[in-house]
């Protein structure tokens, strides 16, 4: 017979994880969750920035940079094991090609009631201040997702959620008993029935659709790098973020010690697009067969124009990963969560993340969908 779940979640990054401890521990239901690689957060959750936001990054978008700082004190205090906030965070504002002024950013901050105040002159030192109008002290966090990982683990152990690894979702079809899903591992295919399937496969929440002869879903994918780097003493230890333009910003990287450089023109290397006439193609496997050249030269070139300092920077390495938006995003820089109930199939909801600190939205989400069932 095949194996009967209330829930299974596709997709073992952040925000799959955490959809499968909500339906086991709030909801109580059956719960599997599916990993293709051989790991929990090991694609797009551990390659980015790993910036806990708390609503400064988003001046173009009130709701985003809202819901940011509502949730950033919630994400600390629950995963406070996984998360350094200390160090300094500072944000600086471009004379020329930024969309929003030194005044118009302070007001946006306190109309959100993200706390900031302006840097100390040592710190206001490091700019170069006939391109940088001015620079704010702010408090952020950012997470190692080495410690999420492991974190996540055990919580999902414990709450005795099914998790699967190294298998995929390759189709899903509608039954008279719910949804078949059909699993792929090293064993080959295998059914399992299920009321939910919740596909947060992120860049990838296309594949199922198109293999299920469901319509894509229209997406904009980027492949992004993250230049690994060493920052030399004056910058050591700090996180800087020139805004809201075509710029840069530097992070503490826990998981190495080091610190990310990625850049608004540079960090993207190529984009193409899901949906709208758009023939499909496998996210992982485009960035597969694209070939890789780091522009960390070019990163750090642009970014000495305002911090002069930056240029005794050293390479490491680079992360490369798919950055997948909404094509809405791009007018307004904003990060909404996509949450689509009964997304061609009933039961069948469609799920892609946007900042880590907002996985709250998406658990209200899951509520309803999961509270409207006896």
């Amino acid at each position: 017979m095949r194996p009967r779940i209330d829930v299974v979640v596709i997709g073992g990054g952040f925000y799959g994880s955490v959809l499968a401890l909500h339906a086991a521990e709030v909801h109580n239901r059956s719960t599997m969750l599916v990993e293709r690689e051989p790991a929990l957060l090991e694609r797009a959750s551990y390659a980015n920035q790993a910036r806990v936001h708390r609503g400064y990054h988003y001046p173009r978008s009130l709701v985003t940079g809202y819901r940011s700082r509502a949730n950033f004190d919630r994400f600390l205090d629950e995963y406070g094991e996984a998360i350094d906030n200390d160090f300094g965070c500072f944000y600086a504002i471009g004379r020329a090609f930024s969309n929003v002024t030194a005044e118009q950013f302070r007001l946006y901050c306190e109309r959100i009631d993200a706390p900031i105040g302006r840097a100390p002159a040592e710190i206001r030192e490091l700019f170069e201040p006939e391109v940088v109008e001015e620079v704010f002290e702010a408090r952020e966090a950012v997470f190692d997702a080495v410690r999420l990982r492991a974190l996540l683990a055990t919580r999902l152990a414990s709450s005795g959620v099914e998790l699967r690894l190294n298998t995929e979702a390759t189709a899903v079809t509608a039954t008279s008993d719910g949804l078949e899903l059909t699993l792929r591992d090293e064993t080959g295919d295998a059914p399992v029935t299920a009321s939910h399937v919740f596909d947060c496969t992120y860049s990838r929440v296309n594949q199922l659709r198109v293999a299920s002869d469901l319509p894509a879903i229209p997406l904009k994918h980027e492949l992004a790098e993250l230049a690994l780097v060493t920052l030399p003493a004056p910058l050591a230890g700090i996180g800087i973020t020139l805004m809201c333009g075509p710029f840069f910003s530097v992070m503490p990287f826990p998981p190495l010690g080091i610190s990310t450089l990625s850049h608004v023109r540079y960090t993207p290397l190529c984009e193409w697009t899901d949906g709208t006439g758009a023939t499909y193609r496998d996210p992982h496997e485009v960035a597969s067969k694209i070939q890789k050249r780091s522009r960390f030269v070019e990163m750090v070139k642009d970014a000495s124009r305002y911090v002069p300092s930056i240029t005794s920077a050293s390479y490491r390495d680079s992360i490369w990963e798919t950055k997948t938006v909404l094509p809405r995003s791009e007018v307004d820089d904003s990060r909404p969560i996509l949450f689509r109930r009964n997304s061609g199939l009933i039961g069948l909801h469609t799920v892609m993340g946007s900042k880590i600190d907002n996985v709250y939205d998406m658990m209200d989400a899951v509520s309803q969908v999961l509270g409207s069932q006896t």
